[in-house]
């Protein structure tokens, strides 16, 4: 049943829609309204509140896909929402801290430096050691009333997603409620700016002392749940270009480096700022030659399970490797597509799907073209969106399409393939086999008897395996984990006997280095490919 509040907001959303023109957005005609296009979008989304915004924020980055005159529109959605008054601010920061602002801040600048859908920040000079010291900071203050307007909105969308999955069966492949839970999680982790902060420390954490990018520090002592206090960073936006141009910033390596932040916070640190808009990006110039990142806004980030970090990164090795059937038995083991899929079929739709990409130099070759085609191709074997994923291929389209307005020339996987390289030997290479191996062998050791003793115990039982199918394929799954365990264990001896044998030099049995590593190979190969 649907509630009169959100009836009500349906009509808003519809009666938004119709006072600027939007039906030409769905094939009508185009209503009265003599402005541009984009900005009636623009305006639209600005009145209908912090949700659609961030809708109107994702588009911006995607020229390839949004015609570029909306996009040039959408882009002032990033930090041009217009702001709520200062006093209100100042308020908000007495209440939450519990002291006068006079008293924490020598200056603070009520007139706000920029204003976006959630909340506004302020220039600001903190004290410090009594008042001795100040040093230059932004504070950044929730809108007053955002939650109880972002909660309706989110109980709209979740209505809307169960109307969409009853009625509509291709919408309904794409799992809109669960999209829309996870689309939830995202939007109220915002709304605590106590977690955004840390989320600025993890990242500062991670690559402080690099020459990529650089995160403010977060003082912790005047952060709260409405409040935000943090370093002021001084660069060039992003969406300068041509002041950028200006100063020399040599664009190619801009690119390069920004391709390399996205893999290595994905891959490597496995924690990723997942809102990499241009209004949240800045430059620092002091060498044009060498630029780097400056980070701000850490309200979304995201992680991955282990699995879903090895799956991508196999999946994007063997796409630009035209490992098409690898593709294809990755989407099965993950069960991204339904089990009894045939594995020919769908690897013959992908390479449908990749071939006609190659054919153009890899700079050319745009994700968001590829996500598009694969997404079309997979209806027909029910593909079922990854809400857990959602996050990362938002933030590697906005990646993308901030590097090809840098560079045209960017060539994605030349800047990525390393990075991946990389880390799949770190990760299923023999070393690490190994390292997995020796923390691993006392479990093994005791979880062999365990299943041994539980099969015999049902068997006794007149159970079989298990009372269900499900019970028999955890089962089956667990024997095979001990299976692969054992085989690697067994390899990484192997290695390891091979190593000593060449280390020492000569043996009594030279044969036996040479066994060793062939069947260390023959078993490592085997435990690899289950």
């Amino acid at each position: 049943m649907i509630s009169f509040s959100r009836l009500r907001r349906v009509w808003q959303i519809r009666r938004v829609a119709s006072r600027y023109g939007l039906r030409e957005f769905a094939g009508g005609k185009p209503g009265r309204d003599p402005r541009p296009r984009g900005e009636r979008l623009r305006l639209a989304l600005e009145e209908l509140g912090p949700v659609f915004i961030k809708f109107g924020q994702a588009l911006s980055t995607r020229p390839d896909i949004v015609p570029a005159d909306i996009a040039a529109e959408l882009a002032k959605l990033q930090d041009r929402v217009p702001p709520f008054p200062g006093a209100e601010a100042r308020a908000i920061i007495e209440a939450e801290l519990g002291k006068p602002v006079a008293e924490i801040f020598a200056e603070f600048d009520e007139v706000p430096m920029a204003s976006a859908s959630i909340a506004q920040v302020h220039a600001a000079k903190l004290r410090l050691d009594g008042g001795a010291e100040t040093f230059d900071v932004v504070v950044k203050v929730l809108r007053p009333g955002i939650e109880a307007v972002m909660r309706s909105d989110i109980e709209l969308l979740h209505t809307l997603a169960g109307l969409a999955e009853r009625f509509s069966p291709d919408l309904r492949r794409l799992r809109p409620r669960e999209v829309v839970a996870e689309y939830e999680k995202v939007l109220l982790d915002e709304l605590d700016l106590m977690r955004e902060g840390a989320n600025c420390a993890q990242l500062r954490r991670n690559w402080l002392g690099s020459n990529l990018i650089y995160h403010p520090l977060v003082f912790w002592d005047h952060t709260r749940t409405r409040v935000l206090v943090m370093e002021r960073i001084y660069g060039v936006s992003i969406r300068e270009l041509d002041r950028l141009r200006e100063l020399g910033v040599d664009f190619k390596v801009l690119s390069e480096r920004g391709v390399e932040i996205f893999f290595k916070q994905t891959f490597v640190y496995n924690f990723f700022h997942a809102d990499m808009h241009p209004g949240n990006i800045f430059v620092d110039v002091s060498d044009p030659q060498r630029p780097s990142y400056l980070a701000v806004d850490f309200g979304i980030v995201g992680t991955l399970t282990v699995s879903d970090q090895r799956y991508l990164a196999e999946n994007f090795y063997a796409f630009f490797n035209r490992d098409y059937r690898r593709v294809a038995e990755l989407h099965l083991e993950s069960e991204w597509i339904p089990k009894g899929t045939r594995l020919e079929d769908f690897e013959g739709a992908i390479r449908t799907i990749c071939e006609p990409i190659f054919q153009r130099p890899l700079k050319d070759i745009s994700f968001g073209f590829f996500l598009l085609r694969l997404f079309q191709v997979a209806r027909r074997f029910n593909y079922q969106v990854q809400p857990q994923l959602v996050l990362l291929q938002k933030t590697l389209l906005q990646i993308e399409g901030l590097g090809r307005q840098l560079n045209p020339e960017l060539d994605l996987w030349k800047t990525a393939k390393p990075i991946m390289e990389d880390w799949m030997r770190a990760r299923l290479g023999p070393v690490a086999t190994l390292e997995k191996m020796r923390a691993q062998g006392p479990s093994l050791a005791e979880s062999l008897p365990e299943i041994a003793q539980h099969a015999l115990r049902q068997l006794r039982r007149g159970e079989g395996f298990g009372t269900s199918r499900r019970e028999l394929e955890a089962l089956r799954e667990e024997i095979r984990a001990a299976n692969r365990r054992t085989q690697q264990m067994l390899a990484a001896l192997g290695f390891a006997a091979a190593a000593l044998y060449a280390a020492a030099g000569a043996t009594p049995h030279p044969w036996l280095g040479a066994l060793s590593a062939a069947a260390a190979l023959v078993l490592g190969w085997r435990a690899l490919r289950r």
